[in-house]
Parts: structure tokens; C-alpha cells; sequence
């Protein structure tokens, strides 16, 4: 990631006011999308494709709900 490239990051709207398991996630201007631990700002970031996140957020929704 190019540390002079700001990204806004977005919380998960299934976040909830407590914190807990929580993910956020970034758009950059050269269409990688980045996804982070809310809980660790500074951590590790996974950058990856439109295409790969959106089969990733596809496959997600499409879990059953225990």
C-alpha cells in the first residue's frame, strides 16, 4: 500500500457500538479494495481486488446464520 495514498475506511454496518469482531474496509484510487482489523488500526492490511472481495462478500452473504 502507498503510505502518501489516503483510504476513508468504512465499519461494518453489523458492527455493533461495543466493538468486537469487527472489520473495516477501504477503496483506493487504483481499485484495490483494503480490508483491515477494526481493532488494530495500525495492523496488517489485506489488499485485494473488486473482483476477489466481491466473490468473498457474495460467498459471505450467502452462509447460513447460526
Amino acid at each position: 500500500m502507498n503510505n502518501a495514498e489516503p483510504l476513508a475506511w468504512f465499519k461494518s454496518s453489523y458492527s455493533g457500538a461495543e466493538g468486537g469482531d469487527c472489520v473495516e474496509v477501504a477503496a483506493s484510487c487504483t481499485g484495490a479494495v483494503h480490508v483491515r482489523d477494526s481493532k488494530v488500526a495500525t495492523g496488517p492490511v489485506i489488499r485485494m481486488s473488486p473482483e476477489a472481495w466481491a466473490g468473498f462478500v457474495g460467498l459471505a452473504s450467502s452462509e447460513q446464520r447460526i
